[in-house]
Protein backbone atom coordinates (compact mmCIF):
# COMPACT_ATOMS: atom_id res chain seq x y z
CA UNK A 1 0.00 0.00 0.00
CA UNK A 2 2.70 2.35 1.05
CA UNK A 3 4.90 2.09 -2.26
CA UNK A 4 1.15 2.70 -4.14
CA UNK A 5 1.03 6.27 -1.89
CA UNK A 6 4.24 6.85 -2.54
CA UNK A 7 3.76 6.79 -6.38
CA UNK A 8 0.64 8.57 -6.66
CA UNK A 9 2.14 11.00 -4.06
CA UNK A 10 4.93 11.70 -6.92
CA UNK A 11 2.44 11.61 -9.47
CA UNK A 12 1.14 14.78 -8.36
CA UNK A 13 4.18 16.71 -9.05
CA UNK A 14 3.55 16.62 -12.58
CA UNK A 15 1.74 19.30 -14.37
CA UNK A 16 -0.92 17.28 -16.05
CA UNK A 17 -2.15 16.12 -12.25
CA UNK A 18 -1.58 18.60 -9.99
CA UNK A 19 -4.34 20.46 -10.05
CA UNK A 20 -6.94 17.64 -10.21
CA UNK A 21 -9.05 18.32 -7.18
CA UNK A 22 -8.73 16.37 -3.81
CA UNK A 23 -5.64 13.93 -5.70
CA UNK A 24 -2.82 15.44 -3.78
CA UNK A 25 -4.95 15.24 -0.51
CA UNK A 26 -5.65 12.14 -0.69
CA UNK A 27 -1.97 10.92 -1.00
CA UNK A 28 -0.83 13.01 1.92
CA UNK A 29 -3.74 11.48 3.77
CA UNK A 30 -3.04 8.05 2.80
CA UNK A 31 0.87 8.59 3.74
CA UNK A 32 0.05 9.89 6.54
CA UNK A 33 -2.07 6.78 7.51
CA UNK A 34 0.57 4.13 5.87
CA UNK A 35 3.36 5.94 8.36
CA UNK A 36 1.17 5.71 11.29
CA UNK A 37 0.78 2.31 11.15
CA UNK A 38 4.55 1.68 10.47
CA UNK A 39 5.17 3.53 13.51
CA UNK A 40 2.28 1.91 15.85
CA UNK A 41 3.77 -1.75 14.63
CA UNK A 42 7.16 -0.73 15.35
CA UNK A 43 8.96 -1.20 11.81
CA UNK A 44 12.64 -2.08 11.76
CA UNK A 45 12.66 -1.20 8.04
CA UNK A 46 10.76 2.65 8.07
CA UNK A 47 13.56 4.25 6.81
CA UNK A 48 13.56 1.90 3.20
CA UNK A 49 9.77 2.44 3.18
CA UNK A 50 9.45 5.71 3.91
CA UNK A 51 10.77 9.81 1.85
CA UNK A 52 13.35 11.31 3.76
CA UNK A 53 11.50 14.21 3.83
CA UNK A 54 8.53 12.64 5.95
CA UNK A 55 10.92 10.75 7.79
CA UNK A 56 12.10 13.96 8.77
CA UNK A 57 8.70 14.87 9.99
CA UNK A 58 8.20 12.46 11.66
CA UNK A 59 11.00 12.58 13.78
CA UNK A 60 12.87 9.43 12.14
CA UNK A 61 15.27 11.13 10.10
CA UNK A 62 18.67 11.07 12.03
CA UNK A 63 21.16 12.57 9.34
CA UNK A 64 18.93 15.92 10.39
CA UNK A 65 18.75 17.61 13.65
CA UNK A 66 16.10 16.69 15.69
CA UNK A 67 13.47 19.60 15.69
CA UNK A 68 12.44 20.38 18.77
CA UNK A 69 8.73 19.42 20.46
CA UNK A 70 6.46 16.93 19.36
CA UNK A 71 7.17 15.44 15.81
CA UNK A 72 4.16 12.41 16.09
CA UNK A 73 2.51 12.75 12.22
CA UNK A 74 -0.30 13.06 14.32
CA UNK A 75 0.69 16.74 14.80
CA UNK A 76 0.39 17.52 11.37
CA UNK A 77 -2.70 17.98 9.25
CA UNK A 78 -3.08 16.74 5.79
CA UNK A 79 -2.68 19.76 4.86
CA UNK A 80 0.59 20.55 6.92
CA UNK A 81 2.33 17.35 4.78
CA UNK A 82 0.76 18.59 1.39
CA UNK A 83 3.09 21.64 1.91
CA UNK A 84 5.86 19.24 3.31
CA UNK A 85 5.17 17.42 -0.26
CA UNK A 86 4.87 20.67 -2.91
CA UNK A 87 8.44 21.85 -0.82
CA UNK A 88 10.32 18.66 -1.69
CA UNK A 89 8.99 17.88 -5.20
CA UNK A 90 10.17 21.56 -5.76
CA UNK A 91 13.70 20.57 -4.26
CA UNK A 92 13.84 17.65 -6.33
CA UNK A 93 13.05 19.71 -9.47
CA UNK A 94 15.86 21.97 -8.45
CA UNK A 95 18.20 19.30 -8.26
CA UNK A 96 18.20 17.64 -11.25
CA UNK A 97 18.10 20.85 -13.29
CA UNK A 98 20.94 21.27 -11.29
CA UNK A 99 22.27 18.06 -12.55
CA UNK A 100 21.67 18.46 -16.30
CA UNK A 101 24.45 19.48 -18.71
CA UNK A 102 22.29 22.11 -19.36
CA UNK A 103 23.17 24.69 -22.02
CA UNK A 104 23.13 28.11 -19.97
CA UNK A 105 23.19 31.09 -22.60
CA UNK A 106 25.02 34.12 -20.53
CA UNK A 107 23.05 37.16 -20.09
CA UNK A 108 25.23 39.69 -17.97
CA UNK A 109 28.05 39.38 -15.96
CA UNK A 110 28.00 42.05 -12.87
CA UNK A 111 30.42 44.44 -10.85
CA UNK A 112 30.60 41.94 -8.29
CA UNK A 113 31.24 38.88 -10.98
CA UNK A 114 28.37 37.91 -10.59
CA UNK A 115 27.41 36.12 -13.73
CA UNK A 116 23.63 35.49 -15.30
CA UNK A 117 22.48 33.15 -17.59
CA UNK A 118 19.20 31.63 -19.16
CA UNK A 119 17.85 28.55 -20.44
CA UNK A 120 14.41 27.39 -21.57
CA UNK A 121 13.45 24.10 -19.54
CA UNK A 122 10.70 21.82 -20.60
CA UNK A 123 7.52 22.28 -17.97
CA UNK A 124 8.95 25.62 -16.71
CA UNK A 125 9.93 27.79 -19.87
CA UNK A 126 12.82 30.18 -19.20
CA UNK A 127 14.88 29.60 -16.07
CA UNK A 128 17.67 32.05 -14.72
CA UNK A 129 20.49 31.29 -13.06
CA UNK A 130 22.29 33.65 -10.89
CA UNK A 131 26.11 32.50 -9.67
CA UNK A 132 28.42 34.32 -7.33
CA UNK A 133 31.24 34.21 -4.41
CA UNK A 134 29.59 36.24 -1.36
CA UNK A 135 32.39 36.75 1.31
CA UNK A 136 30.17 35.15 3.91
CA UNK A 137 29.53 31.75 5.53
CA UNK A 138 26.79 29.64 4.17
CA UNK A 139 25.40 29.68 8.10
CA UNK A 140 24.83 33.56 7.74
CA UNK A 141 23.58 33.43 4.46
CA UNK A 142 20.95 30.36 5.22
CA UNK A 143 20.30 32.64 8.77
CA UNK A 144 19.78 35.77 6.60
CA UNK A 145 17.82 34.23 4.00
CA UNK A 146 15.44 31.34 5.93
CA UNK A 147 15.69 31.97 9.64
CA UNK A 148 15.14 35.57 9.31
CA UNK A 149 13.18 36.07 6.20
CA UNK A 150 10.38 38.09 7.42
CA UNK A 151 13.35 40.70 8.03
CA UNK A 152 14.38 40.79 4.39
CA UNK A 153 12.37 44.02 3.68
CA UNK A 154 14.70 46.23 6.02
CA UNK A 155 17.54 45.55 3.66
CA UNK A 156 15.49 44.51 0.17
CA UNK A 157 14.17 48.06 -0.97
CA UNK A 158 12.18 46.07 -3.46
CA UNK A 159 10.19 43.82 -1.02
CA UNK A 160 7.63 45.91 0.88
CA UNK A 161 6.72 42.94 3.22
CA UNK A 162 7.14 39.22 3.69
CA UNK A 163 4.88 37.16 6.19
CA UNK A 164 5.39 33.82 7.64
CA UNK A 165 1.93 32.04 7.58
CA UNK A 166 2.44 28.74 8.99
CA UNK A 167 5.92 27.24 10.45
CA UNK A 168 5.87 22.98 9.59
CA UNK A 169 8.33 21.87 11.40
CA UNK A 170 11.68 22.62 10.72
CA UNK A 171 11.83 22.90 7.20
CA UNK A 172 8.92 24.04 5.49
CA UNK A 173 7.24 27.86 5.92
CA UNK A 174 4.60 29.53 4.11
CA UNK A 175 5.18 32.63 3.27
CA UNK A 176 2.99 35.63 2.03
CA UNK A 177 5.34 38.19 0.07
CA UNK A 178 4.42 41.95 -1.44
CA UNK A 179 6.44 43.49 -3.98
CA UNK A 180 7.23 47.21 -3.08
CA UNK A 181 5.70 49.82 -5.63
CA UNK A 182 8.46 51.75 -7.46
CA UNK A 183 7.55 54.54 -10.27
CA UNK A 184 8.23 53.40 -13.40
CA UNK A 185 7.67 49.74 -12.61
CA UNK A 186 7.21 48.32 -16.06
CA UNK A 187 5.93 45.30 -14.48
CA UNK A 188 3.94 46.95 -11.28
CA UNK A 189 3.29 45.74 -7.91
CA UNK A 190 2.84 41.65 -7.10
CA UNK A 191 2.40 39.81 -4.33
CA UNK A 192 3.50 35.65 -4.01
CA UNK A 193 1.92 33.14 -1.66
CA UNK A 194 5.00 30.57 -1.69
CA UNK A 195 6.15 27.41 0.30
CA UNK A 196 9.32 27.61 1.22
CA UNK A 197 11.57 24.37 2.45
CA UNK A 198 14.98 23.93 3.05
CA UNK A 199 17.00 20.73 1.91
CA UNK A 200 20.91 19.97 3.09
CA UNK A 201 22.74 17.70 0.94
CA UNK A 202 26.32 17.00 2.07
CA UNK A 203 27.89 20.95 2.31
CA UNK A 204 25.47 22.40 0.51
CA UNK A 205 22.13 23.83 1.90
CA UNK A 206 19.26 24.18 -0.44
CA UNK A 207 16.59 27.05 -0.17
CA UNK A 208 13.33 26.23 -2.78
CA UNK A 209 10.26 27.77 -3.07
CA UNK A 210 6.98 27.17 -4.99
CA UNK A 211 3.67 28.58 -5.16
CA UNK A 212 0.95 27.42 -3.22
CA UNK A 213 -2.68 28.99 -2.45
CA UNK A 214 -4.45 29.25 0.72
CA UNK A 215 -8.05 30.02 1.01
CA UNK A 216 -7.96 32.18 3.64
CA UNK A 217 -5.15 34.88 1.89
CA UNK A 218 -7.78 36.85 -0.47
CA UNK A 219 -5.93 38.82 -3.32
CA UNK A 220 -4.67 41.87 -2.06
CA UNK A 221 -5.76 45.13 -3.08
CA UNK A 222 -3.45 47.17 -6.23
CA UNK A 223 -1.56 43.71 -6.37
CA UNK A 224 -1.63 41.11 -8.74
CA UNK A 225 -1.09 37.80 -7.46
CA UNK A 226 1.81 36.28 -9.47
CA UNK A 227 3.26 32.68 -8.69
CA UNK A 228 6.81 31.56 -8.54
CA UNK A 229 7.20 28.51 -10.45
CA UNK A 230 10.97 27.41 -9.00
CA UNK A 231 13.17 28.90 -6.97
CA UNK A 232 16.05 27.79 -5.44
CA UNK A 233 19.05 28.65 -3.94
CA UNK A 234 22.01 26.86 -2.97
CA UNK A 235 24.46 27.62 -0.36
CA UNK A 236 27.56 25.78 -1.08
CA UNK A 237 31.20 26.32 1.09
CA UNK A 238 33.56 27.50 -1.42
CA UNK A 239 36.21 24.71 -1.73
CA UNK A 240 39.33 25.70 0.40
CA UNK A 241 37.79 28.77 1.95
CA UNK A 242 34.76 28.39 3.93
CA UNK A 243 34.22 31.49 5.08
CA UNK A 244 32.94 32.23 1.50
CA UNK A 245 30.10 30.65 -0.07
CA UNK A 246 28.83 29.88 -3.81
CA UNK A 247 25.51 31.37 -4.30
CA UNK A 248 23.78 29.56 -6.70
CA UNK A 249 20.06 30.60 -7.71
CA UNK A 250 17.59 29.17 -9.98
CA UNK A 251 14.68 31.17 -11.21
CA UNK A 252 11.22 30.55 -12.92
CA UNK A 253 8.10 32.85 -12.75
CA UNK A 254 4.91 33.94 -13.83
CA UNK A 255 4.59 37.36 -13.08
CA UNK A 256 0.72 37.10 -14.55
CA UNK A 257 -0.52 40.25 -16.49
CA UNK A 258 -0.38 41.51 -19.69
CA UNK A 259 3.58 42.02 -19.68
CA UNK A 260 5.48 41.15 -22.29
CA UNK A 261 8.17 37.94 -22.82
CA UNK A 262 10.54 40.49 -23.71
CA UNK A 263 9.99 42.69 -20.55
CA UNK A 264 9.72 39.67 -18.37
CA UNK A 265 13.25 38.58 -20.05
CA UNK A 266 14.62 41.82 -18.75
CA UNK A 267 13.30 42.14 -15.11
CA UNK A 268 13.60 38.73 -14.24
CA UNK A 269 17.52 38.64 -14.36
CA UNK A 270 17.88 42.16 -13.69
CA UNK A 271 15.93 41.35 -10.01
CA UNK A 272 18.33 38.75 -8.90
CA UNK A 273 20.91 40.92 -10.32
CA UNK A 274 19.59 44.06 -7.42
CA UNK A 275 18.98 40.94 -4.38
CA UNK A 276 22.34 40.01 -4.95
CA UNK A 277 23.68 43.54 -4.52
CA UNK A 278 21.51 44.54 -1.54
CA UNK A 279 21.83 41.07 0.14
CA UNK A 280 26.08 41.86 -0.20
CA UNK A 281 25.61 44.89 1.08
CA UNK A 282 23.39 44.11 3.68
CA UNK A 283 25.89 41.62 4.81
CA UNK A 284 29.16 43.82 4.84
CA UNK A 285 27.17 46.46 6.90
CA UNK A 286 25.93 44.41 9.58
CA UNK A 287 26.92 41.79 12.31
CA UNK A 288 26.19 38.24 12.43
CA UNK A 289 22.57 38.50 15.15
Amino acid sequence: MLQATIKLCCGIAHDHLRHLPGLKTTAIAAIQKDTTGLMVRGSHHLSSKIPSYIQRVMGKETACPEPAGDTRPSQFSSVDLSYITQGEAALQQALSILQQHTSWQAEMVLDNKATMSSAALPGLGKVFRAEVVLPMPVARLHQELFERIEQMPQWNPAIKAVKVLQRIGTDTLVTHEVTAPSPGNLVGQRDFVSVRHRGRKETAIYLVGTATHIEKLPLQEGCIRAESQLSCIVLQPLAGDPSHTRFTWLLSMDLKGWIPKSVINRVLPQSQADFIKHLGRHLSTTTCP
